[in-house]
C-alpha cells in the first residue's frame, strides 16, 4: 500500500539536469540581449530629440527591445518546461492505493513510448460496480421508485447489495449513483453504476459479482426454493388437491427473495403445496399432509 505522492521509481535524471542547465543559460543570454536592447533605446532617445539621428532608428531599436523581451519570456518558459521534465524523473503515486506487479527492475530501459506501464496503483477505498439493465427491466426499475426525474429517483433509491462469486454478500451496502446516457444498440441494455465503500480493501479492481436490487412486489406468492423441483429449465411444485392428491404443477418465477421464489404464475392464494418429503412422490399419489409451522413460512416471505 502506498500513499499519494509517495515516490515509486527514479529515472536517470542526468540528461534532464543538463537540459535544465542549458535552458537557464539560454535565459541568461536572452536577458543580456534585453539589457543591450534597452541600452540602445536609451542611447537613441536623446539623439532623436536633438534631431541628430532619424526617429526610424529609435523605432527599430524599440522593436529590437520588444523582440529581446519576447526571447526572455520564451527562455523562461523553456526553463519551466525543463524543470517539469526533471520532476518527471521521480515517479510518484498519483493516488493512495495498492501497487501492482513491478515488471521493471533497476537498470531497465524505459521510454515514454513504452506500451506497458511501470506499475499500476489501484485506489480501492471506494469501488464502482458496473452492471446492465435490459430496456424492460430499466422501465420497471424507473416505475418502482418515487421521484419526478431520474436524478431525484437516484437520490431516493434504497441501498443495494453486492453478491460475490462465492454467493456471500459484501458487508457494506452500496448506492446507485450513475446511469448511462444511452442504451447499447447491440445488447439493448443500459449501463448502471453502484458505488460501495471499501475501507478494508477486500474488493479489488476486476472483481465480479451480482447486484441485488430491492424491488416491491405487491400481493406476490412466495414459495421456498427447497419446495421446488427444476426439470428441463422449468420449475415445478407438488400441489395438493382437495382429496389430498398431489399433482406436479409448473410455476413461473418472477424473481427471488432470500430463500424463496416469487411466483408469477402457476399458483394462487389458498393453494397448498408440499414443502418437504416429496423426493419419492408420484403424480396422483394421495398423501396425509401436515401443516407447516407458521413461523417458518413467515421467514420465507421476507422481502429485502
Amino acid at each position: 500500500f502506498v500513499k499519494k505522492n509517495q515516490p515509486l521509481f527514479k529515472i536517470n535524471d542526468l540528461p534532464y539536469k543538463e537540459q535544465l542547465n542549458n535552458a537557464r543559460a539560454g535565459l541568461h543570454a536572452a536577458e543580456a540581449e534585453l539589457i543591450n536592447a534597452q541600452l540602445e533605446v536609451d542611447k537613441l532617445g536623446p539623439l532623436v530629440q536633438n534631431k541628430v539621428v532619424s526617429d526610424i532608428q529609435l523605432k527599430t531599436a524599440k522593436a529590437t527591445y520588444l523582440l529581446a523581451q519576447a526571447k526572455v519570456e520564451q527562455a523562461t518558459a523553456a526553463v519551466a518546461a525543463a524543470k517539469i521534465n526533471l520532476g518527471y524523473t521521480i515517479v510518484k503515486a498519483p493516488v493512495s492505493g495498492y501497487v501492482g506487479r513491478l515488471l521493471r527492475k533497476q537498470g531497465s530501459l524505459v521510454a515514454p513510448t513504452d506500451a506497458q506501464a511501470l506499475t499500476e496503483v489501484s485506489d480501492v477505498h471506494q469501488v464502482h460496480v458496473y452492471f446492465a439493465l435490459g430496456e424492460k427491466d430499466f422501465n420497471n426499475f424507473k416505475n418502482q421508485y418515487p421521484g419526478r426525474n431520474l436524478n431525484e429517483k437516484l437520490r431516493l433509491l434504497p441501498p443495494v447489495d453486492l453478491v460475490l462469486t462465492d454467493q456471500s454478500t459484501f458487508a457494506s451496502q452500496g448506492k446507485i449513483d450513475m446511469i448511462d446516457g444511452q442504451f447499447d444498440k447491440n445488447t439493448g441494455a443500459i449501463t448502471v453504476r453502484a458505488s460501495f465503500p471499501n475501507a478494508e480493501g477486500f474488493l479489488r479492481s476486476g472483481n465480479t459479482g451480482k447486484i441485488r436490487l430491492s424491488l416491491n412486489h405487491n400481493n406476490t406468492i412466495l414459495v421456498p426454493t427447497s419446495a421446488t423441483v427444476e426439470l428441463q429449465d422449468k420449475v415445478f411444485v407438488f400441489a395438493v388437491g382437495d382429496s389430498n392428491k398431489v399433482t406436479r404443477q409448473s410455476i413461473q418465477i418472477a424473481g427471488k427473495s432470500g430463500s424463496a421464489y416469487l411466483v408469477k404464475e402457476g399458483l394462487k392464494t389458498g393453494d397448498r403445496i408440499v414443502l418437504n418429503g416429496f423426493d419419492h412422490l408420484q403424480e396422483g399419489q394421495v398423501i396425509q399432509p401436515e401443516k407447516s409451522i407458521p413461523d417458518s413460512l413467515n421467514r420465507t416471505t421476507f422481502i429485502r
